[in-house]
């Protein structure tokens, strides 16, 4: 999963990306509201975890501008206007959800999951794929009941292919959604987590390699 995370406070931002990554998402960081539209305008989010208060352009003004072009991205706001009205608000505009500042990490880890759970294409909850069982929220990754002690980037990339429900997953489209942009699109990064992915999976191999098109599960 790929969050952009606008947060105008870059300690706080930071702190909050570190506790994200420790969850296996792929996160970017944006300090203000104009260079939260220049990224989403060139990166495919599935989650966009947004403070109101921001520098340059308003939290409310980069909502309904993402509303505007129809973004696929889902929004959380983050303010520390935690009123009623507020929160309604923030809804109006175009958010999905809401979360008031403090808040506990493991609610806005919920909160990220269960709005990436309501794509265009709903996904489930736990993944599923015969023997093979994936469950995000709980991190754990299973083949025949057994546990599979995936690395982030391994369990990322196994989450993207089983999210595809058989469809073919281009290496491109693997870095953007299990890697941050600090990535180098250059690498062979995907090819050797695919490669450690598939021996940890065992037999009979359940990823197959599309030659020049991708991977699918």
């Amino acid at each position: 999963m790929r969050v952009l995370l606008v947060e105008d406070e870059e300690r706080l931002a930071t702190t909050i990306a570190r506790g994200l990554r420790r969850e296996g998402m792929a996160v970017d960081i944006v300090l203000d509201g104009a260079a939260a539209l220049d990224r989403a305008a060139m990166n495919s989010y599935d989650v966009v975890v947004l403070d109101r208060n921001l520098p340059k352009v308003h939290g409310d003004d980069v909502c309904r501008e993402l509303v505007r072009r129809e973004s696929l991205s889902r929004i959380l706001m983050l303010t520390a206007a935690g009123s009623i009205k507020d929160r309604v608000t923030g809804l109006e505009i175009g958010a999905d959800d809401y979360l008031p500042k403090p808040f506990a990490l493991t609610e806005l880890v919920a909160r990220i999951r269960a709005l990436s759970r309501r794509a265009v294409q709903a996904t489930p909850p736990v993944l599923e794929r015969g023997e093979l069982t994936l469950d995000p929220a709980k991190h754990v990754a299973q083949r025949n009941g057994k546990d599979l002690n995936l690395t982030k980037k391994e369990f990322g990339v196994l989450e993207v292919l089983l999210s595809a429900e058989g469809r073919v997953v281009s290496a491109e489209e693997l870095l953007e959604k299990a890697w941050d942009e600090n990535a180098d699109p250059f690498t062979n990064v995907v090819r050797v987590t695919i490669m450690t992915l598939r021996r940890k999976l065992g037999n009979p191999p359940l990823i197959e390699t599309i030659a020049g098109v991708g991977y699918k599960i």
